[in-house]
C-alpha cells in the first residue's frame, strides 16, 4: 500500500464489533522514526499539531481512554477534546460530550493534585488491584474519583469486563504507556494500532518504547502480527499516520 498524501481524516471511522467479554481496544501511540516514545522522560516534541488532532479524533470515538498509571504521574491524563466541534458530533452520535478517563495501578499511588483528580469536567475511574491496601483506595475515592478494585494478576480482563459491563464501554482507547500497551498486546487484547511516526532520531539508551513486556523476553510466540488499514504522508512535516489491525494468531497470512 503506498502512503497517500496529506493527514487523514479519523472522524468517520468504523471499528470492529466489541467481543462478547470486553470492548474493542484500539491503541494510539507516536513514536520517533527510531521507535521511542519519549525525550527526556515526556512525549512532548515527538509529534504536531496534526498528531494532536489525531489524538483528538480518536478520542472522539472513545468510551473510554485508558492510561497506565506512569503516564498519569508524568504527563497528566484526561478525556478532554478540547474541540467544541468533536464534542457536539460526540452529542449528535448520542455519546456524552467526554469520554471517561480511566487508569490502572496496582500500588494506587498517584498524585492526588493531578489533572485526572482535579478535572471536573469529565468523569473518572480508577482501576485498582487488589494488592494495594486498602487505605490508598480510601484515598483515591475521598478525590470524588469512582475507585474499581481488581484481582491482582488479572488486572486488565477483570477492568475490561468492568468497562463492558457498568460503564457500557464498547471502543476503548489505549494512550499508553509502554508497559500498559505491552501487557495488552501480550494477552491478545488489541484491535487496532494508530501509529505516527515522527521524522525524527532520538537514540538514547534509556529512552522507551511504544511496547515494553517487563518479564517477558521477546520470543516468537509472542510476536503479534499486523496488517496495514491506512497510511498517510504529511508533506510539511514528513510525519506518517499508519493504522493497523492486530491479525489473529490462526489467520492465514
Amino acid at each position: 500500500m503506498d502512503a497517500s498524501d496529506g493527514s487523514p481524516d479519523y472522524t468517520a471511522l468504523e471499528f470492529p464489533e466489541a467481543p462478547a467479554d470486553r470492548p474493542c481496544v484500539i491503541v494510539n501511540m507516536v513514536a520517533s522514526a527510531d521507535g521511542k516514545t519519549v525525550i527526556e522522560g515526556s512525549e512532548q516534541g515527538l509529534g504536531s499539531p496534526t498528531d494532536r488532532r489525531l489524538m483528538r479524533e480518536l478520542r472522539l470515538h472513545a468510551d473510554v481512554v485508558l492510561t497506565g498509571a506512569a503516564t498519569l504521574r508524568t504527563s497528566g491524563h484526561t478525556s478532554r477534546l478540547n474541540d467544541e466541534a468533536l464534542e457536539a458530533l460526540r452529542v449528535a452520535r448520542g455519546k456524552p460530550r467526554l469520554p471517561v478517563a480511566a487508569t490502572l495501578t496496582h500500588s494506587g499511588d498517584l498524585p492526588l493534585d493531578n489533572r485526572f483528580f482535579t478535572g471536573s469536567d469529565f468523569e473518572g475511574v480508577v482501576y485498582l488491584s487488589d494488592a494495594a491496601p486498602a487505605e490508598r483506595a480510601d484515598a483515591l475515592a475521598a478525590t470524588g474519583r469512582g475507585v474499581q478494585r481488581v484481582p491482582e494478576g488479572a488486572e486488565v480482563p477483570s477492568m475490561l469486563a468492568h468497562m463492558r459491563d457498568a460503564l457500557g464501554c464498547r471502543l476503548l482507547l489505549l494512550e499508553g504507556g509502554p508497559t500498559l500497551n505491552g501487557e495488552f498486546f501480550r494477552r491478545g487484547l488489541v484491535d487496532e494500532l494508530f501509529l505516527t511516526l515522527g521524522a525524527l532520531v532520538v537514540g538514547g539508551d534509556a529512552a522507551r518504547t511504544a511496547v515494553e513486556t517487563p518479564g517477558h523476553p521477546a520470543s516468537h510466540e509472542g510476536v503479534r502480527r499486523l496488517a496495514l488499514l491506512s497510511a498517510y504522508r504529511n508533506p510539511e512535516t514528513s510525519e506518517l499516520y499508519l493504522r493497523y489491525r492486530v491479525r489473529r494468531p490462526a489467520e492465514p497470512d
